[in-house]
């Protein structure tokens, strides 16, 4: 038996494909140094929808009708917004979005798209006693996902950042999130219905609740004063490194890489820059001492250590930073859904009973 489906080839997919060893991300075709930072995020998105709905449009009319779909959940949801904002802010988006059509046109899917970068600005907004500000359906989505947030136009720097993360994190083959996007999927359930089963997944601190407490760990170090004591500390009593090791890369995560170069063209000499250089003194210190420690793993830098400083550059407490992470991903699990749906089947695996049996009756 294959412990955590380890090696077990669920699914057939063209969206996109983990080389653990090589540590490249290809999605559908094309490497992620080819789409983080050149494309913007409803280009990928229609490039991950691309053969899964019959009236997909070209990449401006995509855009736009993206845009429509966020001013529309503004309007659906705002009536239940005062309701939602008491919740911790991921259950509260993903609540939000529960209330959403569970249907699977491209409408539905570009607004369970539109749904988190609409939900997370104006449920942060309230929660520090403003008003929540309404999408402009004429912007860029990475854009307009920070003037809702601000209340003001971001910066062309801070947009563009923001914008390569959505890229960067939109789709990585059958992780928890995307494969339980898929069972549900399978059953022939709505769009809303699967995408809530992958938000489920996706919160767990092993999946896309991590990123939050990178910046937790960061400012313990910078509180202690020295990461190698602080560091080694942790891993003596048996603690996880957050931001280090992954269950696919056995060497250094490209999307890392990918997002620590976001990091620094936002840096310069400002707070972002020095909060750049502290990362990687702690990141060299943090390598180091998972070599020693564990010297049978490879425990590389991964997604999570500077998805955290990209989005708190971006203005985004950490604890809405897998709110921002749902947000890329989303159209990744909308891709899967739709591709299990039209070329898999129900997925049933079995499983091996090894509790006690009950006495035979003769």
């Amino acid at each position: 038996m294959a412990n955590g489906l380890d090696d077990v080839v669920a699914a057939e997919t063209v969206l996109s494909d983990v080389d653990g060893l090589g540590g490249r991300l290809t999605i559908r075709g094309h490497s992620l140094a080819e789409l983080a930072g050149r494309w913007n995020f409803p280009q990928v998105v229609r490039l991950l929808l691309d053969g899964f709905f019959e009236d997909l449009p070209g990449d401006a009319e995509l855009a736009a009708q993206l845009g429509e779909a966020r001013v529309e959940v503004f309007e659906r949801i705002l009536p239940s917004l005062s309701l939602l904002a008491p919740l911790e802010i991921y259950s509260a988006m993903r609540a939000g979005m529960a209330l959403l059509p569970d249907g699977e046109t491209l409408a539905d899917a570009l607004r369970l798209i539109a749904a988190p970068a609409v939900l997370t600005p104006a449920l942060l907004r309230l929660r520090r006693g403003e008003q929540p500000v309404a999408p402009d359906g004429k912007a860029d989505h990475a854009a307009d996902m920070l003037h809702m947030l601000q209340g003001s136009v971001p910066s062309p720097a801070l947009a563009k950042a923001l914008n390569t993360y959505l890229v960067t994190v939109c789709d990585h083959g059958l992780n928890a999130s995307t494969f339980a996007t898929r069972v549900v999927a399978s059953t022939l359930a709505g769009l809303t219905s699967s995408v809530l089963a992958g938000l489920g997944a996706l919160k767990g601190p092993l999946h896309g609740g991590a990123p939050g407490p990178v910046i937790e760990m960061l400012d313990a170090i910078g509180a202690n004063g020295d990461a190698a004591s602080w560091l080694r500390n942790e891993i003596a009593h048996g603690r996880r490194i957050m931001g280090f090791g992954h269950r696919i890369y056995r060497v250094r995560d490209p999307r890392a890489d990918v997002l620590k170069a976001v990091v620094r063209q936002l840096g310069g000499e400002g707070e972002t820059g020095r909060r750049l250089a502290f990362a990687e003194e702690v990141e060299k210190a943090a390598l180091e001492m998972l070599r020693i420690a564990k010297p049978q793993r490879s425990l590389q830098t991964n997604v999570e250590f500077y998805t955290a400083l990209v989005l708190e550059a971006a203005g985004f407490p950490p604890q809405a930073f897998s709110n921002v992470f749902a947000a890329g991903r989303v159209a990744g699990w909308i891709a899967h859904a739709r591709e299990q749906q039209t070329t898999g089947r129900l997925i049933r695996p079995q499983s091996r009973y090894v509790g006690p049996v009950p006495d035979m009756v003769a």
